[in-house]
């Protein structure tokens, strides 16, 4: 990976975020150290994770994967090197934005992590049952407390990040410094339009997730294909699509023609949308990252860029 960086507020990230969602889920700590000790080996220095990951799994009940996160920064002394995201609001312990809530829920992020800083702190979903002028103070408090050092918001609307970062600027508080929307080549409406313009406007980078749209778009899922895989329904899904055809066609000609993996050319097209600083893609083995981190060398063309860009309209 090469080693220009991406700006969000004062923290300096590598072009690709690995995705923890992982950890502790498909991969046990053992495979998730390895593919953490490959992604700083190669240059990758931001990893994203979230306090409810996994409580989705079968007998876990949210926090493993910021637990392997923290005994990961431990065993290997290197805390200050990385950028580590997590977020709030979606542990069945602990949902909504409360003021109540969210320092309730730093603490317990912050000893999972065995750390005692949060680099970028993500409002999960956002609650709208409160007003902005609820939550933000409590925000802007952890950052002033030093646990805190950038906030951040996942799934937001455009209009509730005007609102929050009008008040952010109103109030002389903390303002989000980014944005996570589900934004890739066959779900473009999730973020594009409002929202983007929204981000493009103040200044807000995208961090985009479902990157490889549940690694449909690392071209293993074909209409002739049984892949075993966690995320294999889900991907079935675009395959039914008219769109999901189109995507996979375009990216079988671009691959092609740069001789790079279809995962590299999936990420490097978002990579190159307006605002997007660093796309977010989880891998569960070591072999899986190659593809995801070449993605900052590969230059597409604008005709690759036109061709992608048709098919996924």
């Amino acid at each position: 990976m090469p080693t220009h960086q991406q700006t969000l507020g004062s923290l300096s990230v590598s072009p690709l975020s690995l995705g923890g969602n992982v950890f502790g889920w498909t991969a046990d700590e053992p495979q998730s150290f390895a593919v953490l000790d490959a992604y700083v080996a190669g240059g990758g220095n931001f990893i994203d994770t979230a306090d409810v990951y996994s409580a989705w799994a079968p007998g876990n009940k949210g926090g493993e994967s910021e637990t392997v996160l923290g005994n990961w920064l431990a065993s290997r002394g290197n805390r200050d090197q990385v950028v580590i995201a997590t977020k709030v609001g979606a542990h069945p312990d602990l949902k909504g934005l409360a003021p109540t809530t969210v320092k309730a829920a730093v603490d317990a992020s912050l000893t999972r992590l065995r750390t005692d800083y949060i680099d970028l702190y993500y409002t999960h979903y956002d609650d709208e049952s409160l007003a902005v002028s609820d939550f933000l103070p409590a925000l802007d408090e952890l950052v002033k407390a030093g646990k805190v050092r950038e906030i951040a918001a996942s799934n937001i609307s455009a209009q509730r990040l005007e609102a929050a970062l009008t008040f952010s600027a109103d109030e002389n508080l903390a303002r989000y410094v980014a944005v996570q929307p589900h934004y890739n080549l066959v779900s473009r409406d999730t973020y594009e339009g409002d929202l983007a313009d929204t981000a493009a406007r103040h200044g807000v980078a995208a961090v985009p997730y479902y990157a490889l749209a549940s690694g449909f778009l690392t071209g293993k899922y074909r209409p002739d294909s049984d892949v075993n895989s966690a995320r294999s329904q889900k991907a079935a899904e675009y395959l039914s699509t008219d769109r999901g055809r189109k995507v996979l066609a375009a990216l079988d000609t671009v691959a092609a023609t740069h001789q790079a993996e279809h995962a590299t050319v999936a990420l490097a097209w978002l990579a190159a949308q307006p605002t997007v600083a660093a796309p977010i893609a989880s891998a569960r083995t070591v072999g899986q990252l190659p593809a995801l981190m070449s993605a900052a060398d590969l230059h597409l063309t604008q005709d690759d860029l036109t061709l992608l860009g048709e098919a996924s309209a």
